[in-house]
């Protein structure tokens, strides 16, 4: 497929804009570098001085170059070991900010009576936070262990299995639309890395938002300047 240039900085492929609202029923959303500003794994390693470390795994994780997208989480959340929880809330209240533009397009398919779905491989304690910031119906991320105020370095065990990597997130995209009573083809879902192209292959409408260039060359739409809201050039 052709990739053009909608408008500067927005690039279209495989659609003819105007979208229209009303062929829609739910958003699903990446959450680090996508509805928010940073990594959130890379920031709780630098409470331990492994941030450049656990950085470098995560920049090859989201291009691609990991196979094994659990393993390399398990790798990075075992250096987090030792980390206190006050320094996740930290990291929350000072360095966490939605990126450019997420309210105000959340808040559209809000209005246009979309449901939303956060689903991360990113924690929990980032993502309830988020989810209730921007009043999202559903999410699913990974929960760190913690005992006695400090993560131990695994990860809990959840009930749909242990860790949201690429295919789990297109299993939470896939399920949300089966309660929905919805198809597939009626979600929109939002990323910027590897592990968010599985679910972004099964949506209706696919949108890298400031991605990799692997995740930016599959999507439908593709926004390389500017925020979230500038999908609502293309919707109406």
């Amino acid at each position: 497929m052709s990739r053009t240039e909608h408008t500067p900085g927005l690039r279209v492929q495989g659609i003819t804009p105007p979208l229209r609202w009303a062929d829609y029923r739910l958003a699903a959303f990446d959450m680090d570098s996508t509805l928010i500003n940073l990594e959130c794994v890379d920031e709780i390693a630098s409470a331990v001085g492994k941030k450049a470390e656990v950085a470098a795994i995560t920049e090859a994780a989201m291009r691609g170059e990991i196979a094994d997208y659990k393993e390399s989480l398990r790798q990075r959340v075992a250096l987090l070991k030792g980390v206190p929880v006050s320094a996740m809330q930290a990291i929350y209240d000072e360095r966490l900010q939605l990126n450019p533009g997420v309210a105000t397009f959340v808040a559209a398919c809000q209005a246009a009576g979309l449901k939303t779905l956060l689903v991360s491989g990113g924690f929990t304690f980032f993502t309830d936070r988020v989810k209730d910031r921007l009043k999202l119906d559903f999410s699913r991320s990974n929960v760190l262990d913690v005992q006695d105020g400090l993560l131990t370095g695994r990860m809990v065990d959840q009930p749909w299995g242990d860790i949201v990597d690429g295919e789990e997130k297109r299993r939470a995209l896939l399920q949300t639309c089966e309660q929905l009573g919805i198809a597939p083809a009626q979600a929109i879902a939002v990323g910027d890395g590897a592990n968010d192209l599985p679910m972004m292959g099964v949506a209706g409408l696919s949108v890298a938002f400031h991605a990799k260039p692997a995740v930016r060359a599959q999507a439908k739409v593709s926004i390389e300047q500017g925020g979230m809201d500038r999908l609502l050039e293309l919707l109406r």
